[in-house]
This record gives structure tokens, sequence and C-alpha cells, in this order.
């Protein structure tokens, strides 16, 4: 398999990943088959349409590949209709969500090293993608979006972004070496959910600590 092929194949499971993260989120807010849809689709592909804008490739691949409206229609489709099956739904998008984050931001990361972009940016780029899907749909479904909250999450992502730029820089790229960067991001924030780690707070005056959520 070359590396473009490895590439669309990435892309294309974080877009169902992440859909169907975005469809059981909905879901679980009781919206309707259009909404559980359009919540999916636009989670999905937000991430990848800021970066194909900032690396220039115009139209997005959202627009210009079938594939991809496609791939994010089936499986926000195929969660509202399976998910009387799927237990305990949060934990369901909380899985779906870091398997997206780290597939979107080791993906994200290549194709802007492939378009020229400076290490420095390509990891920060990656990371932008990779937390776009989680933000969108957590303000589309008027949450507090994760990346804000105290959980660790833009860093578990900004982690996997290194990881690949380390891989890159050193010559040791590869299918299984960047699927392992991707399982580092998912590893990462399940046990950050788990473990209950989190990112520091200001502290008020007498002590007290802000509520971020």
């Amino acid at each position: 398999m070359d590396s473009s092929s490895a590439l669309l194949i990435g892309d294309l499971t974080g877009v169902a990943v992440f859909a169907a993260s975005g469809g059981s989120a909905a879901v679980a807010k009781r919206l309707d088959l259009f909404g559980v849809v359009f919540v999916g689709f636009v989670a999905s592909l937000g991430g990848g349409i800021l970066r194909d804008l900032v690396i220039n490739q115009v139209p997005p691949l959202a627009f210009a590949d079938w594939r991809y409206p496609a791939t994010a229609t089936v499986a926000s489709l195929a969660v509202f209709w399976l998910h009387p099956h799927l237990e305990r739904l949060r934990r369901t998008v909380l899985g779906l969500d870091a398997a997206g984050l780290g597939l979107f931001t080791v993906t994200s990361t290549l194709k802007a090293f492939d378009a020229g972009v400076p290490a420095v940016g390509a990891c920060l780029l990656g990371m932008l993608t990779g937390i776009g899907g989680g933000l969108v749909r957590d303000l589309l479904l008027t949450e507090i979006p994760v990346v804000l909250r105290r959980e660790i999450y833009a860093v578990a992502s900004l982690l996997g972004a290194i990881a690949v730029a380390v891989l890159v820089r050193f010559g040791w790229g590869s299918v299984l070496t960047f699927t392992c960067a991707a399982l580092l991001v998912f590893v990462v924030r399940i046990t950050a959910l788990y473990r209950h780690w989190s990112a520091p707070r200001p502290r008020l005056g007498g002590g007290a600590t802000t509520e971020s959520g």
C-alpha cells in the first residue's frame, strides 16, 4: 500500500469515526434523523475543511471527493438506526472521539508536511484538525467543548502530532509507526479520562479554583 492510499484510508476512517461520535452525541440529545446526520456530517468534516483551506487545497476534499460526505452520511445513519444496540452511549461517544482524534491528528499532520508546512506549523495544524470535529460537535449540541474543559484533549492530540514530526524527521515513517502515533493519542486520551488527569486551573483568592466544566 502506497502512502497516498494509506493517508486516504486513514482520513476516511477518521471521518467515519468522528461522524459516529457526532451522531451518537446527537442521539443522546434526542435529535431527529436530520439532526443526527447533520451533527455527524459537520463534526466529521469540519476539521478537515479547516486543514485543506490552510494548506491551500481548494476546494476542500469534503466538497471535491464524494467519498468524504458519503462516508460521513453513512456512518451517521448507521448510528441513528443502530443506537439501541450501543450500550452506554456516553462511553461510546468518548471512545469514538478518542479514536477520531488520533486518526485526524496523524493524517492531518502528514498532509501538512506533504504541503510543505514546517514542523511546528504541521504539528499545530494536526492538533487543530484533530480537535476541530469535537469542538464543532459540542458547540452544535450546546455543550462546553471538551477542549475547553480541564480534561486532557488538545494535549493528547499535540503529543501525537509531535510524534509524527519526529518519525518524519528521522525517516522512520511507515503505516505501522504512524498507526502507533494515532494509538498514542488514543491511549493518552482514554487514560486521562479514566485516571481523571486534568490541566491546571487558575487559583482564586482564598485558595479556591475556578470551575471550567
